[in-house]
């Protein structure tokens, strides 16, 4: 039997929204945060290596928040993710000041993934039944046939503002066709709306299956990704603002006929920390989770 995947962690975002390091807030009773149950999760679903992309500037209250309390069974690893980590050779405006976006960040971590692994925000909460689906399909994996976990729209919403989603567009076997990405999505007098680039509103239902950056891809997802960003800096040499995001080269591989990303849906309610009002009904579902048993009071022992 396969061995299970690897988790991998991105948490060297800013939190501009949120107002700072949300990776490391504390919402269970003994200072437990988000990424905490995703790495808890991921143990009991069998996965027994966990990598994280993180800031440099972050390392110490990293390690100490988050490292350390680990399990000593559970292999534990950091990258970091900035600015200046490309492929030798390439260039960029030296007026360019953060990193490249989702993309880039796993392409940080390839030098420390040897198998196939599963990439999760570190500030989502994704559900244990999520991790149990993504590891149970790795078992079976083939080359160039991955898979993303699907998400109902109204499980996925922020009651203190607008959210980015990717809304997937899945065929009748199952299988990702294309992941459009919505940026100003919210729920507005009982409907759920989306502004386009020209503020114009559209309507949604809350059924639409939608990607919260949680895939599971083979070791050779890497060849790709390097491939495509060496061409994405070239080309935005000048861009200050470009961004290379994971669902734009899921969507490439897609539509050149290179892979295949079966839709795994799951029945879970996300939550997150998008905004700094996002904590305390954060803080109220963890709770209510501990009550009903679903996780201990103190996750590691």
């Amino acid at each position: 039997m396969a061995n299970p995947p690897t988790l991998l962690i991105l948490a060297a975002g800013l939190g501009a929204r949120y107002g700072g390091f949300k990776q490391i807030d504390e919402l269970g009773k003994f200072g437990e945060t988000i990424l905490d149950y995703s790495v808890y999760d991921a143990y009991r679903a069998g996965i027994r290596k966990v990598v994280f992309v993180i800031r440099e500037n972050f390392e110490l209250e990293f390690k100490k928040a988050v490292i350390e309390k680990l399990p000593s069974d559970l292999e534990a690893k950091y990258v970091f993710q900035e600015l200046s980590d490309i492929p030798s050779g390439l260039k960029y405006s030296k007026k360019r000041e953060k990193p490249w976006g989702t993309g880039h960040a796993v392409l940080t971590a390839s030098s420390e993934i040897d198998e196939p692994f599963i990439v999760i925000n570190a500030d989502d909460f994704y559900g244990a039944n999520s991790y149990r689906s993504a590891v149970d399909f790795s078992l079976g994996l083939k080359k160039s046939h991955y898979a993303l976990i699907g998400y109902k729209l109204n499980r996925t919403l922020s009651d203190f503002g607008f959210v980015s989603r990717g809304i997937c567009e899945v065929d009748e076997s199952g299988y990702l066709q294309s992941v459009v990405e919505r940026t100003h999505i919210k729920k507005e007098n009982g409907k759920i709306i989306f502004e386009d680039e020209d503020e114009n509103i559209h309507f949604l239902t809350g059924d639409e299956i939608v990607s919260m950056n949680m895939f599971l891809f083979g070791q050779d997802f890497f060849e790709h990704l390097e491939k495509y960003f060496k061409e994405f800096i070239e080309k935005n040499f000048d861009n200050l603002k470009a961004e290379f995001y994971l669902p734009f080269v899921v969507n490439r591989l897609i539509s050149e006929k290179k892979v295949k990303v079966k839709v795994l849906p799951t029945s879970e309610n996300w939550f997150g920390l998008t905004y700094k009002e996002d904590k305390k009904a954060a803080k109220e579902k963890v709770n209510r989770l501990i009550q009903e048993k679903k996780y201990p009071g103190k996750l590691w022992k």
